[in-house]
């Protein structure tokens, strides 16, 4: 996504605030390809969360991944990768072992946003074990729901397609809710919940407190999405009866009502998950937060309470926080042509970028 949008930035930039030397400027705010390639050498071992202090074992959590790897003749999707590796390394952290499903089974298709990624994202993808069971996802049709302490609906374009319609996630999802069991989602997995009735007859998002992707998330990025989706996601769970709760765009917002948790979009997903742990009846394991949710926390002061405790904050504790997560709503705000926030988001990215030298 961050391509995308870097790429726009650059345009809107160059002709709205910096006429000159637009894309070299806004490099300039990005931390140095020696990051880069640090990260993505990280390992499970790398990392203390998942390796040290386990709990006993404490049950399975399924996670059901899209099978659909294409919109149209030339769009490319799948799931969202960061939102099943965060997830899963918060559920092994707390003592659960994860099963990946698809409606199809096998290898299902992925999607990948380099900049957006982390240790945790490139850990996941360096382990030989995880990804020989992402390699040979399970197919829904034969998952015994009883089997589970709880269902996670992983995010990705493709769930639009595959999930909504889908017996398996219908039966799967059901089973688990009525019998007293959680079921989540984030980003576009609330499809999953999509034309589920329960035995009641009552469809299972009725007066649900229920978040995911946004309608103005959606359009920012995709403006042709109604075209290209079979309906939009905040739409179609509205239509269904859900209290559709959101919260600002790209930042962090979750919703649980009862056994039910969803969470907005991809940098909703370490709470999300570690609200599933503790739904199950387990106190999350302690975990140090990432740069991107510390990013996270500094865009929120941001818009609740200003620049000036936005930067107050940010001097706290400035290499905490992630860089790229600040320029990227930089550049969204210029996108809508929020120019008085892009310049202060940006203004915080300088103050960072001076302050951690890298």
């Amino acid at each position: 996504m961050f391509k995308k949008l870097f790429i726009v930035a650059v345009v809107v930039i160059s002709i709205i605030a910096i006429p000159k030397g637009a894309k070299s400027w806004l490099k300039s705010l990005l931390p140095d390809k020696a990051h880069f390639a640090a990260i993505k050498q990280t390992k499970i071992s790398d990392l203390q969360y998942v390796t040290e202090d386990i709990p006993e074992y404490r049950g399975k959590i399924l996670a059901v991944v899209t099978s659909v790897d294409s919109m149209g003749e030339d769009k490319p999707t799948g799931y969202e990768h960061t939102e099943l590796a965060r997830a899963y390394f918060v559920f092994i952290a707390n003592g659960f072992d994860v099963d990946i499903a698809s409606p199809q089974g096998g290898k299902p298709p992925v999607v990948y946003d380099d900049e957006d990624m982390g240790e945790y994202d490139y850990a996941f993808i360096n382990d030989a074990f995880i990804q020989n069971k992402v390699a040979h996802s399970i197919p829904l049709a034969e998952i015994n729901p009883d089997d589970y302490e709880a269902v996670y609906f992983v995010g990705g374009k493709g769930t639009m397609f595959d999930f909504p319609d889908n017996k398996d996630i219908k039966r799967i999802a059901k089973s688990l809710y009525q019998n007293n069991k959680v079921v989540s989602a984030v980003c576009h997995g609330p499809a999953a919940l999509i034309n589920v009735t329960l035995d009641n007859g009552v469809a299972l998002l009725s007066n649900k407190k229920i978040s995911g992707f946004t309608n103005e998330e959606e359009l920012t990025l995709i403006p042709d999405a109604k075209d290209i989706f079979p309906f939009l996601l905040e739409d179609k769970l509205i239509e269904q009866g859900a209290q559709f709760k959101s919260g600002a765009n790209y930042l962090e917002q979750v919703s649980q009502d009862g056994k039910i948790i969803t969470g907005q979009n991809p940098w909703s997903v370490w709470r999300m998950a570690e609200m599933v742990v503790a739904e199950i009846g387990y106190q999350p394991k302690a975990r140090m937060r990432t740069p991107e949710e510390f990013a996270v926390d500094l865009l929120i002061v941001y818009q609740n309470q200003g620049y000036e405790a936005a930067l107050t904050h940010l001097r706290a504790r400035p290499d905490s926080i992630q860089k790229i997560l600040l320029v990227m709503h930089g550049v969204m705000a210029f996108m809508q042509f929020e120019i008085g926030n892009g310049i202060d988001i940006f203004k915080l990215a300088v103050e960072l970028k001076n302050l951690t030298k890298t």
